[in-house]
Formats: structure tokens, sequence, C-alpha cells
């Protein structure tokens, strides 16, 4: 008899959990197609979202209407930038925090499913920067935590290389690239070589342009890593079913 209850007990147990899964899916999917319609509004690409609801189980989630994290990975994010340009990342991924979904909302589909807050990752490499900066010869890499580029100049009937550090400003969707502390190896230091490279290196700055992100995600800083610029986005009380997901 005991061994009947324990075997009904194990059964049952896995049941629920084969039950759960399958809710957890569904609603990862549905998420996810969500998802890949407000990229596609906004003219960008990527392959289909994956989502995983974090948490288990997922059912005791839904009887509260409160969810710990949902995860959103956009491999092969790429959207436009202006003038026929795109910018590509190779992955750009978002977490959910502290997501409000009443029962009664997941029943009737009226009401709003919310994120406290959402924060998104993405990674743009060096020569994609470097094209769009619209500087022939232009190389970028990151050395000791500091976006550094570097470039050929013509002086004095000769061919050098200049580096500079580039301090990196966010202003809205743009990334405002400037240089400063030049070095120039091999060039005489004299006040007309100076003002030349000075020159040169102004005319080097650009601005980057990072294209709009879903789920309401805008660009809060940038920061230079081993293979490209790191972005991070935040956004704040969003809507998950209306004009987000």
């Amino acid at each position: 008899m005991l061994f009947t209850l324990i075997v009904l007990v194990l059964i049952l147990g896995a049941a629920l959990a084969v039950a759960d899964r399958f809710a957890a899916s569904y609603a990862e999917r549905k998420i996810s197609d969500r998802v890949a319609q407000q990229v596609a509004q906004q003219k960008a690409t990527s392959e289909q979202p994956k989502v995983t609801i974090e948490g288990i189980p997922f059912l005791t989630q839904v009887a509260r209407g409160e969810y710990q994290q949902i995860r959103i990975d956009l491999v092969n994010f790429s959207g436009p930038v202006g003038e026929g340009r795109t910018i590509k990342m190779k992955e750009l991924d978002a977490t959910a925090n502290d997501v409000r979904a009443p029962l009664t909302t997941i029943r009737s589909g009226n009401g709003e499913v919310t994120a406290g807050s959402i924060i998104g990752t993405g990674l743009i490499d060096y020569a994609q920067i470097a094209q769009l900066s619209g500087q022939p010869g232009v190389k970028l890499t990151e050395q000791n935590g500091k976006l550094v580029g570097s470039a050929p100049v013509q002086a004095l009937g000769q061919t050098f290389t200049i580096s500079a550090t580039a301090d990196l400003n966010v202003q809205g969707d743009l990334v405002q690239v400037r240089f400063s502390n030049v070095k120039a190896e091999g060039l005489p230091d004299n006040t007309l070589v100076r003002g030349l490279v000075n020159t040169y290196v102004q005319k080097l700055a650009f601005n980057l342009r990072v294209p709009a992100l879903p789920l309401d995600l805008k660009v809060k800083s940038v920061e230079p890593q081993a293979d490209g610029l790191k972005v991070t986005a935040e956004a704040s009380h969003v809507s998950l079913n209306s004009g987000g997901l």
C-alpha cells in the first residue's frame, strides 16, 4: 500500500513538473513572438528571440502574478542608423526584473503586464565603428579600459602613425567620440607639427548612432571591451503587452 502511494506521488509530481514546463514554454514562445514583432516594426532584424522565464515552479509565479526574472536574448541583432547604414550586434541580451502580471489579466487578456526594470547589453565591434566613423585608415582598440584610436598621418614628406585616447559621451542614442592625449612616435616635437597633428585629430571626432532597441531600452553607458564597445541600455516601468511587448 505504501509503495503504491509513493508511486502515485511520484507520478503526480512528474505530471505537475511536465505541466509546469509546458506552461512556461508556452509563455516564453508568446513573449518571443511579440518581441520579434517589435523588432520588425523598428525595421530591425534578429534571429527568433530566445526567452527564458527564470524560477521554478512557473505555475506558482502565475498564481502570484509576480515573476522573478525574464531573460530575452536576440542573436544577430541589426538595426538601421540612417543613410542606409546599419549596426549589428552579435547578441543583444535583456533581463526584465520585477515583472507583474495579475492572474485576472492572464485569464481575460485585459490589463497590463509590466516590468519594473529592464537592462540590456550589446557589443558593437570596432571594425564597424571604424567604418562608420568615415575616416579612412582609422583603427580602434581597447587599452587599459580606454578606447584608443590610431591612424596614419602625412607630415614632412613621410607617413607616421598617431594614436589618441577617446572620450566617450552618451547623448540620447548618440555616442560622441572625441580624441585627446595624442601620441605621434617619430614625429619632431615642434609647433608646426603639433598644429598639424592636432588639426588632424580634431577631424577624427565622430558621432556613433545606436539603433532603436526593443523593449523601450535607452542607451545609458558605453564601455570599451577587448573586442568592441559594450552598450548598456535601460528601461523602467515597461508595459509588456502594449507598446513594448
